[in-house]
């Protein structure tokens, strides 16, 4: 920040801590807390910095009234015993305000990486593809299949091939969420075919008792794929015999 911008910030902080102290509410405070924290967090300023401005302005405030009252004692205790409670009420509010700002900025940015990181990829006309990577808890396995649906039922998808290839490990409450996908997926008219299984995985699926006659699984992704093309009746044919053919 620039030398005029904290001097405005600091002008702005002094007025709400003033008008504060001087009506005894904190609503304005609050509106400035998360009007500031939304302008700053995008610029990497951390919370011990937002919280140390205003402790020391706080302190600063309290010097100029041991300043200004020290001749009279009994005064100085009267407006102490005010100032201090509603200094410290301060300075809680813009740090609760700042951290809550901060959370919902990470919220959002977990939001995006896991929608980056379960993309439902269109191929073909009505074949859809949905690779995922990484480690699957119950909160991303839910999201999971909230973008799988909407993709079968935006792209009007017969067949959807889940490759779980980049999966190390799956607990049994994941591995039934997979298998409440294929079979919402079957309620939307999509075929799953389930690819990339680890040994651990399928053990898994086994241990939980799925019916294995519900799951049209394969090896490797592309053996997936040739399976699904199949059964949306498109058939692969070298180059050198599509031109002889033609």
């Amino acid at each position: 920040m620039t030398k005029d911008e904290i001097f405005a910030e600091a002008t702005s902080v002094y007025d709400n801590y003033v008008e504060a102290l001087a009506t005894g509410t904190f609503e304005a405070l609050q509106s400035y807390s998360r009007n500031l924290s939304e302008r700053i967090i995008p610029r990497g300023v951390e919370t011990h910095e937002v919280v140390g401005i205003v402790l020391l302005l706080r302190d600063v405030l309290a010097r100029s009234l041991f300043a200004k009252y020290q001749g009279d004692f009994t005064k100085l205790n009267r407006i102490l015993d005010a100032y201090e409670p509603a200094a410290n009420r301060i300075a809680n509010t813009v740090a609760v305000g700042f951290v809550q700002e901060r959370e919902r900025v990470i919220r959002q940015q977990q939001e995006a990486i896991r929608e980056l990181s379960t993309p439902v990829l269109q191929v073909r006309e009505r074949l859809l593809i949905l690779p995922i990577i990484g480690v699957i808890d119950p909160q991303r396995a839910r999201q999971l299949t909230e973008q799988l649906l909407r993709g079968i039922r935006t792209n009007r998808a017969k067949v959807v091939v889940i490759d779980i290839t980049g999966v190390a490990a799956m607990d049994a409450t994941v591995a039934n969420h997979l298998v409440q996908t294929v079979e919402a997926s079957r309620l939307l008219g999509a075929t799953v075919i389930v690819t990339g299984l680890s040994p651990e995985i399928a053990q898994t699926i086994v241990n939980i008792g799925v019916d294995l006659g519900k799951m049209n699984t394969v090896g490797d992704l592309q053996g997936g794929i040739e399976q699904a093309e199949r059964l949306l009746g498109y058939k692969v044919v070298p180059a050198g015999e599509a031109a002889a053919a033609a």
